[in-house]
């Protein structure tokens, strides 16, 4: 499957015909309470990232929270 993360395209293979954006989560190592995701310009709340399914091409951005300051 073909996605676009972050304006650059990225291949998954061997990823289930029911591949969830927790998932992709999940593949792409990140820990789920830090991102926040937009999927085809909408953001998908993290209670809908278990049911929502991931579509070949679909666009996606992943912010990742840092914390920090003065």
């Amino acid at each position: 499957m073909k996605l676009h993360i972050n304006g650059e395209e990225r291949e998954f293979v061997d990823v289930p015909a029911a591949f969830t954006l927790l998932a992709l989560v999940e593949k792409l190592g990140m820990k789920p309470d830090r991102v926040a995701v937009e999927l085809n310009r909408d953001i998908v709340p993290r209670e809908r990232w278990s049911e929502t399914l991931l579509n070949e091409g679909d666009r996606l951005e992943v912010v990742h929270f840092v914390g920090g300051g003065c």
